[in-house]
């Protein structure tokens, strides 16, 4: 077998960007979490492998599929523009782990004024470190600009969540549980923004087609942030959705249940055919 050539495009995603299904498979790769547990060496080698390819040299046995896993490697852990490593919460892959716990302890814990106020703290400074870690461009921003957007995110949502509490306090729980999305709704139109001000100042970088930087966009920035926007809205309401998808109160029918419990549930009531259970989150 000849050695890789040199004509393999990794600038661009593996699969074909203007179809659904091929920005579906990008991103799945992207977020994966298993590149959670891939230790420093083995994301060192990954960038190796995809500097030293884009330079020209070919890692001597190295497979065009080896390349790809390389650079999805590398690009989950670094960030696009400034090369520099992103901190391990702030990639892309721990998007689902860290969201289904934080979302899971926000509808969980959504009684008490004190973990109300916690959750929705430590929901903002996920979304502010996530914000951050995959701005655009390779601007910097002081540390003053972050402390402005993380006080603002956190406070809108601390205060949508206490008012949003008060005002449903009376109605069904169910409708209670659904508070903490309003209120993630209403920090993120603050916490995105913000964190990404910077780019709204001097713009990020645009680029020709074979990724040759032409100057900075303010105008890119603008639909860029909005589109970013457009997507968080969409995953504040992809939470409940799933959940809806089965009833909280499920059932199961009586003769799939373990034999001791069948045998109980049949002295005890020989009629009842169906039990009923909460599914939990």
């Amino acid at each position: 077998m000849g050695e890789l050539p040199l004509d393999i495009n990794i600038q661009e995603p593996r699969w074909d960007q203007s179809t659904f299904l091929g920005r579906a498979r990008h991103f799945f790769a992207v977020t994966d979490p298993r590149n959670l547990l891939l230790s420093g060496a083995q994301l060192e080698a990954s960038q190796n492998i995809v500097q030293n390819y884009r330079a020209g040299v070919v890692t001597p046995g190295l497979t065009e599929d080896q390349l790809w896993q390389a650079k999805y490697v590398y690009d989950s852990a670094f960030h696009p523009d400034t090369g520099e490593k992103v901190i391990l919460i702030g990639r892309m892959s721990a998007q689902v782990p860290m969201n289904m716990t934080i979302t899971g302890c926000m509808l969980t814990f959504y009684r008490k004024t004190p973990t109300v106020v916690f959750w929705q703290w430590v929901n903002q400074s996920f979304n502010a470190i996530v914000n951050y870690s995959n701005r655009s461009g390779d601007a910097p921003i002081s540390v003053r600009q972050l402390g402005t957007a993380y006080m603002s995110a956190t406070t809108g949502a601390v205060a949508t969540a206490l008012g949003l509490k008060s005002l449903t306090k009376h109605l069904p729980t169910l409708v209670g549980r659904f508070v903490p999305f309003a209120a993630v709704a209403a920090a993120n139109c603050i916490n995105i923004p913000l964190m990404r001000q910077r780019e709204l100042q001097v713009g990020i970088p645009v680029t020709d087609e074979a990724g040759q930087r032409l100057g900075h966009s303010v105008t890119a920035a603008k639909q860029g942030i909005f589109q970013v926007g457009l997507v968080g809205f969409c995953l504040v309401f992809a939470t409940p959705l799933c959940c809806a998808l089965f009833p909280q109160r499920s059932s199961i029918h009586v003769s799939r249940l373990e034999p001791e419990l069948r045998a109980q549930i049949h002295e005890q009531n020989p009629s009842i055919e169906v039990v009923y259970y909460n599914k939990g989150l």
